[in-house]
C-alpha cells in the first residue's frame, strides 16, 4: 500500500474520483500543547480514503487542525460541516469514524 498524504482538502477532494468505496474515514486526534492554559483544546481531524491505481491500493490522507472551546461538542458540527462539503462533491460519499489503516491491515493477508 502507499499512503499519499494531501496537505489542503481542496486537493483532497480532488482524487476521490479514485476511491474504491464510499466511504471516508475519519479520527479525531488532540494536539498536546503546554502553552495554552485550559482554554480551548487544539485537535485535529484526519481523513482518508482508499483507491486504487491497477494492482496498487493507495491510501489518501489528509489532516485539519481545529480549536474548540473545554467541553463543547463542535467535533460533531465539525463532521456535519465536512459531510455537506461531500455532499455537494458526491452524494453517495459517507464519514465513517474510524481508522481505515487498522482496518485495512486486519482484512490484509
Amino acid at each position: 500500500m502507499i499512503v499519499i498524504f494531501i496537505d489542503n482538502i481542496e486537493n483532497f477532494l480532488s482524487f476521490l474520483d479514485k476511491r474504491i468505496m464510499d466511504q471516508v474515514f475519519y479520527e479525531f486526534k488532540e494536539i498536546k500543547d503546554e502553552t495554552d492554559l485550559l482554554k480551548e483544546i487544539k485537535s485535529e481531524i484526519v481523513l482518508h480514503y482508499l483507491a486504487k491505481i491497477g494492482d496498487t491500493l493507495i491510501l489518501y490522507e489528509t489532516k485539519q487542525k481545529i480549536s474548540k472551546v473545554i467541553n463543547s461538542n463542535c467535533d460533531l458540527d465539525v463532521i456535519n460541516s465536512l459531510q455537506n462539503i461531500f455532499d455537494k462533491v458526491d452524494t453517495s460519499l459517507k464519514l465513517v469514524k474510524g481508522k481505515i489503516r487498522e482496518i485495512f491491515l486486519s482484512y490484509s493477508p
